[in-house]
């Protein structure tokens, strides 16, 4: 049994009554664990549609890359980059190669960590600026996108 409560801002008091009294209903011969965070609001589906669908894939029809080469130099360029050991290939004779230091989904120890939605749209309008800066045009929202403008481009 999973139970949450959500404490909206100064509504404290009145949620804390329901919650003392949800902890005083339970089994006292059972052990429970108690965990507490606080309440972030994480991007939304439509974000991460329009950052993937749109933005992504604008600059990966202009260049050529696939979605995730184009995720990891986004985000690698944004967030920064660590160098990590990596198998020993002909292509790479070093054994290093450069990823990004954390991504929208992950933090820099490689947990999950969701950008919040300020976050997300500070990321998001960084794409936007970079594919700008390139001469890469990425629809707004609410505007249409058409492949076959793209490609003639």
């Amino acid at each position: 049994m999973a139970t949450e409560f959500i404490i909206p801002k100064g509504g404290m008091e009145f949620r804390l009554k329901q919650v003392a009294a949800f902890l005083a209903a339970l089994s006292k011969g059972r052990a429970w664990r108690i965990k507490v965070e606080e309440l972030r609001m994480t991007r939304s589906i439509q974000q991460l549609r329009y950052l993937n669908g749109v933005a992504y894939k604008a600059i990966g029809s202009h260049t050529g890359f696939e979605r995730d080469d184009v995720s990891e130099f986004c985000n690698g360029t944004y967030f920064g980059w660590k160098r990590v050991r990596v198998p020993k290939t002909p292509e790479n004779p070093t054994g290093f190669a450069s990823r990004p230091i954390r991504t929208t989904t992950t933090d820099e120890s490689g947990n999950r960590d969701v950008l919040s939605k300020v976050d997300f749209i500070a990321y998001v309008d960084f794409v936007i600026r970079f594919a700008a800066s390139k001469g890469i045009h990425v629809p707004a929202p609410n505007e249409e996108f058409d492949e076959a403008e793209e490609d003639a481009a």
